[in-house]
């Protein structure tokens, strides 16, 4: 199974979603500035200094995108092995492609994607870990 590793949330003001979420639930909240499109990270638990992976099996990360409509969905980001693949089992199980792919820098391979519902999904093919010694 391709596991749900990310998710991600529409937010109009970054500075009143950042102080909500530390407040209600401790999550600490990380603008990455405009030449990340003010994209704000959401750190729900920690991470392994290594693989930069949650500790807590289970456990997901996410952050917080500019809203652009009105109605925007929240999403999810599922982890595969191979995007490109991955990409045709969407399309064949009826699924429609919305961008992509782009890599993320450090991050890996991403694309867009409406399931049958018209829910936006997005599919991440992570990038490869750097052997980090201590």
């Amino acid at each position: 199974m391709d596991p749900v590793v990310h998710f991600e949330m529409p937010a109009e003001d970054n500075a009143r979603v950042s102080e909500f979420y530390a407040a209600a639930f401790g999550w600490k909240m990380q603008p990455m500035g405009e030449q990340m499109g003010n994209y704000v990270l959401a750190i729900t638990t920690e991470v392994d200094d290594k693989t930069q992976r949650p500790k807590t099996p289970g456990a997901i990360n996410g952050g917080f995108f500019n809203r652009q409509k009105p109605n925007q969905a929240p999403h999810l980001v599922i982890s595969v092995d191979d995007l490109a693949a991955s990409v045709k089992k969407v399309k064949a199980a009826g699924g429609s492609i919305i961008s992509g792919p782009m890599d993320i820098p450090g991050v890996g391979s991403f694309v867009m994607f409406t399931d049958t519902e018209g829910n936006p999904v997005g599919m991440l093919q992570p990038a490869p870990m750097e052997n980090k010694e201590s």
